[in-house]
């Protein structure tokens, strides 16, 4: 299953559909999307339910690699690191999540540390974990066998942290056991928790976990090596062994390398790919500049400069006149114009209100009918993206309900979405042209409920932004912002938007009160909520 983000609305009703954590976040300038992790989707689909005509099937072909000459053209032989001699038992504690191949890490490093001569012990803890729920191994090595005499690592007895996930890494379990000159190499990607399914505004606290981590260790290493593995092998489950090429090459791992790769064959499970991610991740350790650039994803580390005020009023601007017209985008900026001038007076530099009307009236008037959904198909970016991620020989299908086609779930009244095949890329490219019918007495899709609202919200707004700057003052202004912003929480398609405007309505309501309240020493501005309810 692949989302076409730039269709997707982040309702989150995908999540709410399948309960299912392959369904991650992905922060855009346009707001928080979906996507989802190939290296984790279960294959039960049931995201498809989620009304949303973002999704699309792919049957056949793989995900795209890199290949020969593209990965390790001109990439220098490695130094070899001084491997920690092993003259006491030393304990390595591996944290995961079920799924991602943590169990078999600690039985590789097991093995070498046999081939070895070495003693070794390996203890998982799995609990009811299954795909996605902790796990942790433990795993002690020893000069000899009978110098271990516990297979669970005590509290404050790890030397080595080889996290997988930064949640389950940071958890009070993982930080427990930790020595105190312990080091640590974390996986630092972000990957959703269950708060993500049924809240699609969740914050995920990586800063957090992070800081809990230096402060419990006495060297901390974070590497995003799912996002680098994908990149480099298309699949983030080799993220593991691409952390043991990185400790490894760091000094870290009291084994030689030859142990570790024989053990990877002895495996016998996707013995190339797991020798490539030991080997990228040795890579890395020695030059991430230079893995990053092989793998495309130089960008990993870079946070682009924020936009100005007036960069992003023209970048709308321009964003609407390619949705519809000129003359759209010049509506958009002539209120936002106003705004800004009655806001001015208030010496607030940041323009905040400005900022919240630039944002959320665009995202009104931006509304993704038939024939915008038709242009992010067509327009070259969803077929590029698909090759970016796909390779092979492989076939399309889209899961829509288009108003004037679908059928209603009999028990529901609500729409039922079907599945199309590729020919209906060519009809979208049809239908995008006619983008002109839009809002004019000849739009055939103008007529239906739900272009009617989406008309309806947007001349809402318009008044209530005119009803605020007129009453607009240092008291009130936070209020305002707030109420500037609430076509944040009104996102999806169907029933799912007509849900979360009914949320917002009343949201309103409350917030206007206040606004227009006489006694404005006694109502005080609250922050905004979390969540409209």
């Amino acid at each position: 299953v692949f989302i076409n983000q730039r269709v997707c609305e982040g309702c989150g009703d995908c999540g709410v559909q399948s309960n299912c954590l392959a369904v991650v976040p992905v922060e855009t300038p346009l707001g928080r999307k979906r996507a989802i992790d190939q290296s984790a989707c279960n294959k039960d689909y049931s995201c498809l339910k989620g009304f949303c005509p973002s999704f699309v099937s792919i049957h056949g072909g793989s995900l795209r690699r890199l290949h020969g000459s593209n990965a390790d053209a001109d990439f220098p032989a490695l130094p070899e690191p001084q491997v920690p001699a092993l003259t006491a038992p030393f304990s390595v504690l591996l944290p995961g999540v079920g799924g991602m191949g943590v169990l078999t890490i600690g039985a590789v490093m097991g093995m070498a540390a046999h081939l070895e001569g070495r003693g070794a012990l390996v203890m998982t803890q799995t609990g009811l974990a299954q795909k996605f729920g902790a796990v942790t191994a433990h795993l002690r090595i020893a000069p000899r066998q009978e110098d271990i005499h516990a297979h669970c690592i005590p509290q404050g007895g790890a030397d080595l942290l080889l996290g997988a996930d930064l949640v389950v890494a940071s958890g009070r379990e993982a930080l427990a056991r930790l020595a105190p000159g312990a080091v640590a190499v974390v996986n630092s990607h972000e990957s959703p928790t269950a708060d993500f399914t049924h809240d699609p505004d969740a914050a995920f606290p990586g800063g957090d976990m992070e800081a809990a981590l230096r402060g419990a260790t006495a060297a901390c290493h974070f590497v995003d090596a799912s996002a680098l593995a994908s990149a480099l092998m298309g699949d983030a489950i080799a993220a593991n062994f691409f952390l043991l090429g990185y400790a490894w090459q760091r000094g870290l791992v009291p084994l030689a390398a030859s142990a570790l790769t024989d053990a990877i064959r002895l495996n016998a499970v996707a013995v190339k790919q797991n020798l490539k991610a030991f080997l990228w991740g040795r890579r890395y350790a020695a030059d991430p500049a230079r893995v990053r650039r092989s793998a495309g994803v130089e960008e990993m580390d870079y946070a682009p400069p924020p936009q100005t005020l007036d960069e992003l009023i023209a970048e709308r601007e321009r964003l609407l006149a390619n949705y519809q017209d000129a003359r759209y985008g010049a509506r958009y900026r002539a209120l936002v114009a106003r705004v800004r001038a009655a806001e001015a007076p208030l010496g607030d530099a940041d323009f905040p209100l400005t900022t919240a009307v630039a944002r959320y009236y665009h995202k009104l008037l931006a509304y993704k009918d038939e024939y915008e959904v038709a242009r992010f198909y067509t327009d070259g970016e969803f077929k590029a993206e698909l090759e970016r991620q796909f390779e092979g020989d492989y076939r399309l299908s889209l899961h829509l309900a288009p108003p004037l086609l679908a059928r209603r779930d009999p028990d529901t009244g609500r729409l039922q979405k079907r599945e199309f095949g590729a020919w209906i890329l060519s009809a979208f490219q049809v239908l995008a042209k006619f983008r002109f019918l839009r809002g004019t007495p000849f739009d055939p899709f103008g007529y239906t409920a739900e272009r009617r609202m989406e008309r309806q919200v947007i001349a809402d707004y318009e008044a209530r932004i005119a009803e605020l700057i007129a009453d607009l003052d240092t008291d009130n202004h936070s209020l305002a912002v707030e109420i500037a912003g609430l076509p944040e929480f009104i996102r999806g398609f169907g029933h799912v938007k007509e849900t979360n405007l009914v949320s917002v309505r009343r949201r309103e309501v409350e917030l206007v009160r206040r606004f227009h309240a006489r006694d404005r020493a006694v109502v005080r501005v609250q922050p905004a909520p979390a969540t409209l309810d």
